[in-house]
C-alpha cells in the first residue's frame, strides 16, 4: 500500500500531546496510546536543555506537570531526565519518539530559539523530512530551522501570518500574500485567540482560496468536531484522541492511511 505524504487526505486526525487521561502528556506512554488507537498524526512540543539535548515538552520548565522544578534552558539533560511526569513517566529525547514510532508523522512545535539547531539536526541527522511538520507561534523560529534542512519539509503559520491573513486579507496586495506564505503549507489555529475570533468561516475561506488547509487545536467535545468537520476544516488537533476517532469513524473517515 502506498503511504500517503503528511498533509494526504484530510480531514487530518492529531493527536494532541498523545494520548493519556491521565495527565501524561507529551510521554512514550501517551504517544504509544495513540498511535495503538490508530493515529498517524502526533502533535508535540520541543525545548532545549542547557547542553543541547532536545527534549519533548511543552512548557518552559518543568513545574506543572513533573515532580521536579527549574527551567528546562537552564538545566542539563542529566538532570532533566530525572523528573517524572505525573511522578511516572520519564521526559522523552525527541530523537526517542522518533525512533520508537517510526511510522508516524510528528507535528513539531519549537517552543524555544534554543531548540530551532538542535531540531534540524536531528531532522538531518534521521532523515525526518517526509515525517514531520515545523510549527510555531514565532515565524522566525519555525523559518530558522527550515532554513538548516536540506530539503523542503511541511510547515506551519506563525502567529503574525495568520494574523495578517485572519485579518488583513484583501487589503494587502497579493504579492505580499505570496511572500508571507512562501513556506507555509497549512494555518494551524485555534478558534479564539482571547476574544478574538480566528478560525471563522471567513478564514477558512480566504485559507483555502490560497491553497492552504486550516487544523484547529485544541478540540475536545464530539459537537465542536462535528461542527467544525461541517464547516470543512482539513484537520483537528484534539486531547481526547478516544472522543476524535469515535466522531471520524461515525463519518466514515477512519482508521487514516498508514
Amino acid at each position: 500500500m502506498r503511504r500517503v505524504s503528511y498533509l494526504d487526505s484530510p480531514p487530518l486526525a492529531f493527536a494532541h500531546r498523545g494520548f493519556s487521561r491521565e495527565g501524561l502528556e507529551n510521554t512514550l506512554t501517551a504517544f504509544r496510546t495513540a498511535w495503538d488507537l490508530g493515529f498517524t498524526h502526533l502533535e508535540t512540543d520541543v525545548h532545549a536543555t542547557a547542553d543541547g539535548v532536545l527534549a519533548v515538552f511543552h512548557d518552559d520548565t518543568l513545574d506543572r506537570v513533573t515532580d521536579r522544578s527549574g527551567p528546562i534552558a537552564g538545566l542539563t539533560w542529566s538532570q532533566v531526565s530525572r523528573a517524572r511526569i505525573g511522578a511516572r513517566e520519564g521526559v522523552p529525547r525527541f530523537e526517542e519518539l522518533a525512533e520508537e514510532l517510526p511510522g508516524a508523522y510528528l507535528n513539531v512545535d519549537v517552543k524555544s530559539a534554543g531548540a530551532i539547531a538542535p531540531l534540524a539536526a536531528a531532522i538531518e541527522r534521521m532523515r525526518l523530512h517526509d515525517r514531520v511538520l515545523v510549527a510555531s507561534s514565532s515565524d522566525a523560529r519555525r523559518r530558522a530551522v527550515l532554513a538548516r534542512l536540506s530539503r523542503r519539509v511541511p510547515s506551519s503559520a506563525g502567529m503574525r501570518t495568520v494574523a495578517l491573513v485572519a485579518y488583513g486579507g484583501p487589503a494587502f496586495p497579493p504579492g505580499l500574500l505570496r511572500w508571507a506564505l512562501r513556506d507555509v503549507d497549512c494555518f494551524q489555529v485555534p478558534e479564539h485567540q482571547g476574544r478574538l475570533p480566528v478560525m471563522t468561516p471567513r478564514f477558512l475561506a480566504r485559507a483555502h482560496a490560497l491553497g492552504r488547509q486550516v487544523h484547529v487545536w485544541t478540540v475536545n467535545e464530539a459537537t465542536d468536531m462535528i461542527r467544525l468537520l461541517d464547516l470543512g476544516v482539513d484537520g483537528l488537533m484534539s486531547d481526547r484522541a478516544d472522543v476524535l476517532r469515535d466522531v471520524l469513524t461515525g463519518r466514515g473517515a477512519w482508521p487514516p492511511a498508514r
